[in-house]
């Protein structure tokens, strides 16, 4: 489920990635100031999963459609919520680990069958939802950012507004240029390092890329992290460029340079991971 202290890898696509109803309603969406923004959109996720989570437990809840909305150069895109996904998903994780008494208590085995059906088809490209297209626009990470997702973006992309009461630190770019950062990070991990487990995570993240319109927008969002780091650590922050730096060091058998980045970039965020604990 989302977490307030999660990051955010999100993508945004034009309203032409949509069939016909599902453009009229977006367009609307947004046209009457429906969606909320992303400081304000992942505490009302958490709700409506854990609302419809309480509802009775018979069945998988109808859910609205919600997305956030951004304007790119005078274009609509959107990037919608999938929030029954995201109840199926919770409804599974809140039986895994859990003795089969209890979890049938809490998770009926039926609504159990649901949830397992919805997710499987939405993995396997069915059409799980009446309308819209089988992509899931946004993925979470608690307590951190994977640093794959850096490899996706730029330093010189990066948003940051620390003043005021809304704390923000992001970066966008065309998915075009993701995309290539991603075939170009996996090229280069997987000569220096052959089938590693980054090397297959970025491959996975760049598959995924390759599923959304190419005139898409690529947003990494620090979310709720924002709140958690000082001023300071994050306007110095230049994790996209340490992971840069890493790759060109590995693409040149630089293997010192490539380790000092990766040893830079793991000590910068296992504060916060251990954050986690004192929780």
């Amino acid at each position: 489920m989302p977490s307030l202290f999660a990051s955010y890898l999100r993508v945004y696509e034009p309203l032409t990635a949509f069939d016909r109803d599902r453009q009229v309603f977006w367009r609307r969406y947004a046209t009457e100031g429906r969606a909320l923004g992303p400081v304000e959109g992942p505490v009302k996720q958490r709700t409506a999963v854990l609302e419809a989570l309480g509802a009775g437990w018979t069945r998988l809840p109808d859910l609205p459609d919600e997305a956030y909305v951004l304007e790119w150069e005078e274009s609509l895109l959107v990037c919608p919520w999938n929030l029954r996904l995201r109840v199926a998903e919770a409804a599974l994780s809140a039986r895994s680990g859990v003795p089969s008494v209890l979890a049938d208590a809490f998770v009926p085995p039926v609504l159990a069958g649901q949830a397992k059906a919805v997710v499987e088809d939405w993995r396997n490209g069915a059409k799980v939802l009446e309308r819209g297209v089988p992509r899931v626009h946004e993925q979470i990470a608690t307590w951190g950012v994977p640093l794959r997702w850096f490899v996706f973006v730029d330093l010189e992309e990066r948003e940051i507004a620390l003043g005021g009461r809304r704390r923000v630190l992001r970066y966008r770019t065309e998915i075009s240029k993701a995309r290539r950062r991603a075939h170009r990070g996996v090229s280069v991990l997987r000569k220096a390092l052959g089938e590693a487990p980054i090397t297959e995570a970025v491959e996975e993240g760049a598959r995924w890329l390759e599923e959304f319109h190419p005139r898409s927008i690529v947003e990494l969002d620090y979310g709720g992290l924002v709140n958690l780091l000082p001023d300071e650590m994050l306007a110095e922050d230049d994790s996209p460029g340490l992971v840069a730096a890493g790759l060109s060091a590995l693409s040149r058998g630089d293997a010192e340079a490539a380790t000092e980045a990766y040893e830079k970039l793991v000590a910068r965020w296992r504060g916060v991971q251990l954050l986690e604990r004192c929780n």
